[in-house]
């Protein structure tokens, strides 16, 4: 469905701190980084699509958060989303809503909500049966 997501950010070596934290941890390896751009981007696997890219605004004004904007990374397990939200909060990002079961959602939705260190909303959701 999506081709690519890029969010902005301001400070770009505190982001890029933060996203290569967060992103092993959901099995996402960096594809490039391009600090004087400055931009960079992890891959889904196996397929090199879609792109998660960080990076500062292409229209060379500053970056600002989206009000009701938030983009969600999936989750193979509950235990990646406590490692994920844990990761996030180590590394600079503010909790937005702790790990735990969501049923408002659906019967199965964990997940785990926290902002980026540039104030941008993510979430990280696991949408499976907990494991036995």
């Amino acid at each position: 469905m999506f081709s690519h997501i890029f969010i902005g950010v301001a400070d770009f070596p505190r982001a890029l701190a933060f996203y290569r934290a967060l992103m092993p941890v959901l099995g996402v390896q960096e594809r490039f980084c391009e600090p004087g751009r400055p931009w960079a981007g992890w891959q889904s696997s196996p397929d090199p699509r879609p792109l998660l890219l960080i990076g500062t605004p292409f229209d060379g004004q500053p970056h600002t958060p989206g009000n009701g904007a938030m983009t969600a990374f999936m989750a193979s397990s509950r235990a990646m989303v406590d490692r994920a939200h844990a990761a996030a909060l180590a590394h600079g990002g503010r909790c937005e809503g702790p790990p735990g079961l969501r049923p408002e959602y659906h019967a199965n939705y964990y997940g785990a909500y926290f902002r980026d260190t540039e104030g941008n909303k993510l979430c990280v959701a696991c949408h499976d049966p907990e494991a036995p």
